[in-house]
């Protein structure tokens, strides 16, 4: 491509749906890989779009932040953003159930039910993704155990470009951590180990990588 700015599209962060205005479901996610990949992209003089869900972080210089709480508002933030973007980075912690009903006033203790009927949220990678035409994707899985083989599955259920996992619930990797270890794939092969190190600094690696791709296609 040429050498003008890369418009990039970041998710971040977790989201959360709610059974009454009080109470949600939710994820530990603090968002700071996103907020650390946007951060290193806009340093390279990308134009970055960040879609955050709620976390206690600073917009990036030089970014501009649509703040999302729900997997709906994120779905409608990052598929208006997505066509007109080079690369979209899928680093946000989505939840994939919901209430199937939200209250407007806050459920009393007594009447709250142990058996809460749900529904799947919107699949917002794979359903972008429909929509590809020149775009890079990127996407981001977080995983307990067999990291390589679920997040190969992801990659290719999604159409993504590349995919990064990590192994969640270890010392200084994943959630919450400002350190990371993180896999890049690719379908065509690409196994690169990135850390651990800190996130900032795992992000400028990925960014320049990506950077490279984008400028050479």
């Amino acid at each position: 491509m040429s050498n003008s700015p890369i418009r990039c599209l970041i998710s971040a962060g977790p989201t959360r749906e709610y059974f009454d205005p009080v109470r949600f479901l939710s994820n530990p996610s603090s968002g700071k890989m996103g907020y650390a990949l946007a951060e290193a992209a806009a340093s390279l003089g990308w134009f970055v779009n960040l879609v955050s869900g709620p976390v206690a972080l600073e917009c990036p210089p030089g970014c501009l932040r649509t703040s999302v709480v729900t997997g709906q508002e994120m779905f409608d933030a990052v598929n208006g953003l997505f066509p007109e973007c080079d690369i979209l980075i899928m680093t946000a912690a989505v939840m994939d159930y919901r209430p199937v009903e939200r209250s407007t006033a806050k459920i009393k203790k007594d009447q709250l039910s142990m058996n809460i009927e749900m529904e799947p949220t919107i699949d917002i990678l794979k359903t972008v993704t429909l929509q590809k035409t020149r775009q890079m994707v990127v996407g981001f899985a977080a995983e307990t155990n067999d990291v390589e083989a679920y997040a190969l599955r992801k990659m290719e259920e999604k159409r993504c470009d590349f995919i990064v996992a990590n192994q969640v619930g270890q010392p200084g990797q994943g959630f919450e951590s400002d350190t990371n270890r993180v896999l890049l794939l690719s379908p065509d092969g690409l196994h690169k180990v990135i850390g651990p190190d800190s996130k900032r600094a795992i992000a400028t690696e990925l960014v320049s990588f990506f950077n490279s791709k984008l400028r050479n296609s």
